[in-house]
């Protein structure tokens, strides 16, 4: 089990975590434009325009089996933290949030947490920022991290 950088050769089967993860726990609560708009971030292409992009991509493999991705953007932004269903509650999102932490460039780590998943990022140590907010379709709210200083 290991936390490595997501590579091109793994984006077919990030898309598919992340589709997975989204669809049981998210979908059902956005109109079909959210839907949409997420396949749209989702996509192999999505993953592929944004990894030229300043972003940390990150993978957690099991066996060389992929089961949980993230995304930090410009070293300040979790723009994505999903596990395969079928591997949640085992460690993975806190080891991805680690590595995201470890990475961040800034002393603030925002997040725009999806309705569903507010609570789970409290747990890593978010606090709600504001109002809960919505755009092209997708419902968040805004979260951020306090870090310590970096030396």
């Amino acid at each position: 089990m290991a936390v490595r950088t997501l590579m091109a050769a793994d984006l077919e089967k990030a898309s598919h975590i992340c589709m997975a993860a989204f669809m049981g726990s998210v979908a059902q609560s956005l109109p079909d434009l959210g839907i949409e708009t997420f396949a749209r971030i989702a996509s192999v292409e999505g993953f592929r325009a944004r990894m030229a992009q300043d972003n940390v991509m990150l993978a957690y493999a099991q066996e060389d089996r992929l089961i949980g991705i993230a995304e930090l953007k410009e070293g300040r932004h979790v723009a994505m933290l999903f596990v395969d269903p079928a591997a949640q509650q085992q460690g993975v999102g806190k080891a991805l949030m680690a590595a995201m932490i470890e990475q961040a460039r800034a002393e603030v780590l925002t997040v725009s947490a999806s309705l569903s998943s507010v609570p789970a990022y409290e747990r890593y140590g978010f606090a709600c920022a504001g109002e809960a907010a919505e755009s092209s379709g997708l419902r968040y709210q805004p979260m951020e991290m306090c870090l310590a200083p970096r030396a």
